[in-house]
């Protein structure tokens, strides 16, 4: 992930992007909202829409942040959230899907879905880690 500094004059907005918006954005979403509120506004959207949240992210992030996504979040479509600053690009391992934004980069996470705690909790540290280093490139003017 790039260290460089992104210069906005007004709060920006972070759409989270995954084809499915089940699993990895929307842990985005939901630990962007936590930790960087401050700093940026979190989205999450793809390209098709699940009848649910993953349910092993919804346990986990119950369990480790005391966050319900379940609560708080459900799955969109790109054109259903605001036109980002940022598109954070979660790694799709298929084609990701287009979004243009002033600035993109492309996290490239392994989709955990259907794999153990240890390695679902891997991610979700990842994603955390991420977001703090966003939040570090963010300079609102």
């Amino acid at each position: 992930m790039e260290n460089k500094k992104l210069y906005f004059n007004h709060k920006p907005k972070v759409a989270f992007i995954c084809v499915h918006n089940s699993c990895r954005s929307q842990i985005a979403e939901a630990l962007g909202k936590k930790f960087a509120s401050d700093v940026f506004d979190s989205y999450s959207a793809g390209t098709e829409i699940k009848n649910q949240i993953n349910n092993d992210a919804v346990r986990l992030i119950k369990e480790i942040y005391n966050i319900d996504m379940e609560d708080s979040q459900f799955s969109k479509l790109i054109s259903d959230i605001p036109k980002p600053d940022i598109a954070i690009f979660m790694g799709c391992n298929v084609k990701c899907p287009y979004l243009k934004a002033e600035y993109s980069q492309n996290w490239e996470l392994d989709d955990p879905s259907g794999k153990n705690d240890d390695e679902f909790k891997l991610i979700i540290s990842k994603i955390e880690e991420n977001i703090f280093k966003l939040k570090e490139q963010i300079v609102i003017k």
